[in-house]
């Protein structure tokens, strides 16, 4: 027995109540905005393989990489470093340095750090950002329209 769908309440521009996809056009003409897409609509819009294969994709990642790698190594040092220098250096955590002692000031100078590390990511995404744009720019027409004949080709 087929699957039943009430009926839309008047003014309802959904052209099914209960549909398989939470995506509908509204009652808009023309294309849909890229955040409405379904899948089967937003599919091959990019030809992969040439972007990664693109010098300006390389330097991309390989600058992400230059800032993440060393500044995940310097966090997880940083963080470790507490538990392993009270376990294996309590006399030095047992200092005391304006009334508290080293063991407490190193631990909140964590939350610090932390802050620091992420302001530091931030102000490195930003220009990320700008390189993935250059990127998309320099791909973008090109890979649109042999997505597009790829499509045509399988779908006809």
């Amino acid at each position: 027995m087929p699957r039943r769908h009430p009926e839309p309440e008047p003014g309802d521009l959904t052209p099914e109540v209960g549909a398989e996809t939470d995506v509908s056009p509204l009652g808009r003409g023309g294309r849909k905005p890229a955040h409405e897409q379904t899948a089967d609509e937003d599919r091959d819009v990019a030809d992969w393989d040439r972007l990664a294969s693109a010098p300006e994709f390389k330097r991309l990642l390989a600058d992400k990489r230059r800032f993440i790698v060393p500044a995940t190594v310097f966090f997880v040092a940083y963080f470790v470093a507490l538990p392993v220098l009270v376990g294996y250096a309590p006399r030095l955590m047992e200092t005391n340095l304006l009334g508290v002692n080293l063991a407490y000031l190193f631990a909140l100078s964590q939350f610090f750090m932390a802050w620091i590390v992420a302001a530091l990511y931030v102000r490195a995404a930003s220009k990320w950002d700008v390189m993935a744009a250059r990127v998309i720019e320099g791909t973008g027409e090109a890979s649109n329209a042999s997505g597009a004949a790829r499509r045509e080709g399988r779908d006809g």
